[in-house]
Order: structure tokens, then sequence, then C-alpha cells
């Protein structure tokens, strides 16, 4: 693990390059640079307001673990993000879903790659690089929020269960019968951060997310900032939130068993 206080300190008391630092110390140069402006290093004598700068900086998350490969960072810095394997495989490789869904937890068993998250993780949590971009992001996360993020969902055939075990044909093959079904995703699936409450009742299961109307209301009042695609989807939404008068139900998703129906509640917060 890299010495940062003493890579600073040479760097501030010598006249040594970038680029000779970063090799010196076998660390990624742009790793260095980034280190250094998030952190205001200087040479000579400090500015009058250095002390100031530094505590408005807008800071950023920093890969400091030098055994990672650049998609390797970049699954870390995305995963930070969303908080999910998936997502943050399918932005770093640009790859298909399915097989994001696999190499995705493939990565979050590689000690190297976990023990940067768990580092960056802290860090996020002590509030040091949280800015504008981060929290127009999280709106832009919640108002677009969809059930097929959370769970899956549709009709399967299955065999059909007799009081003795499954039930069979005259030509003895298994009888089967469709059933609506729906399969929760893994929390490490899954955006957890924009869910707040998640509990098993009598009817079934629910989830509840962070308020919909509220991060739709947010993003229009900075639309302008939005990107093209993300003004088109922040226009659709609007106008299915509009179709729907603001329904706060899936209903009707059951599945067949003797535990009776299970039920999935997506509550998007209410409308004020």
């Amino acid at each position: 693990m890299a010495n940062w206080d003493e890579i600073r300190k040479e760097f501030e008391t010598s006249k040594i390059t970038l680029k000779a630092l970063a090799e010196k110390h076998g660390i990624k140069i742009g790793t260095l640079k980034s280190r250094k402006s998030r952190e205001g290093w200087s040479r000579g004598s400090p500015k009058k307001d250095a002390t100031k700068k530094k505590k408005v900086a807008t800071l950023e998350p920093v890969i400091e673990s030098t055994d990672l490969t650049d998609k390797q960072e970049l699954f870390c810095l995305y995963y930070i993000k969303y908080f999910n394997a998936t997502k943050a495989y399918q932005k770093a490789y640009e790859c298909a879903y399915s097989t994001a869904m696999v190499e995705g937890h493939r990565h979050l068993r590689n000690p190297k790659i976990v023990t940067e998250i768990e580092r960056l993780k802290r860090e996020r949590q002590q509030g040091i690089f949280l800015d504008a971009k981060d929290i127009l992001q999280k709106y832009i996360d919640i108002a677009f929020a969809d059930i097929t993020d959370f769970a899956t969902f549709g009709k399967k055939e299955v065999e059909a269960m007799g009081p003795f075990g499954p039930m069979m044909d005259e030509e003895g093959n298994p009888v089967m019968v469709e059933i609506n079904y729906v399969d929760f995703k893994n929390s490490t699936e899954i955006d957890g951060s924009i869910v707040t409450e998640v509990k098993k009742g009598k009817d079934g299961v629910s989830v509840k997310l962070a308020d919909k109307m509220k991060a739709l209301e947010m993003l229009s009042k900075y639309f302008d900032l939005l990107s093209d695609n993300d003004k088109k989807r922040l226009q659709e939404e609007k106008l299915k939130m509009d179709i729907e008068k603001s329904k706060v139900e899936v209903k009707s998703l059951t599945k067949d068993s003797d535990k009776g129906p299970l039920k999935i509640i997506v509550d998007y917060g209410d409308e004020e």
C-alpha cells in the first residue's frame, strides 16, 4: 500500500516530476494526479487561502490499490455508486447483462477488489466525496427505478403436486401446471440505497422505495443539467405517472403454493 504522506512530502519538498514520482512508488500517474488535485498538493509557499480552498474543493473517489486493472478500478467506482455488482460490471466492461450477472458477483469474490471497495465505502460514509453530481445522480436513480430492478416475475410450468407427491399421467409422465411466480433478486444485485424498507407480512412481501414523485419534481427543476437521454426518460416517466395517477401498487402478482398467494408491493412514496 502506498504511503501517501511520504509521497506528498517528497513532491512538495523536491523538484521530482509526477511521472518519476509515480514510477518510483509503483502507482499509476492518473491516481497520483487525482490525489494531488483533491488534496491540494503544492510546492513553495502556500497561498493564503489554501486551507479554505481545500475545505470547499470538490472531492472525487480515488483508487489507491496498485493491484487492479483499469476495468477492475472502474468496477469498484461504479459499485460504490450503485451497490449493484451486475450494473457495475456492465458499465465497467460494457458487456451483455447475462455476462455481467455472472462476472459481477465473481468480482466480489476477488480479495483485492473487495478490499478496495471496503476502503471506498468507508470514505463514502465519512462524506469525503459527496458532491452535486452524486446528489443529482441519486435523484435520477430514484426517479427511474423500475420493479424489474428488484424482482423478476411471470409465468412458468412446474410439476403438479398431489397429496402423495408429484402427479403423473397415464403414461407415467409428470403432470405440468402453469403458475405465476415472483423471484426477488439478491441484495447484492440491487441498488439498496434507494430501498427504504423491506418487510414480510401476512399479505406477502413489500418493498418500499425512496419517494419517486419528489425525485421527479427535483429533476424537473434541474432539467437543463440532465443528459438528452435522461431528459427523454424524465418526460416519459412523468407522462407514465400522470396516466397511472401516481399508483403505488403493483397488484395481483400471485404464486400458487400451499402458503397462499405472494404479493409484492412497491411503494414509490406519497405525493405531497
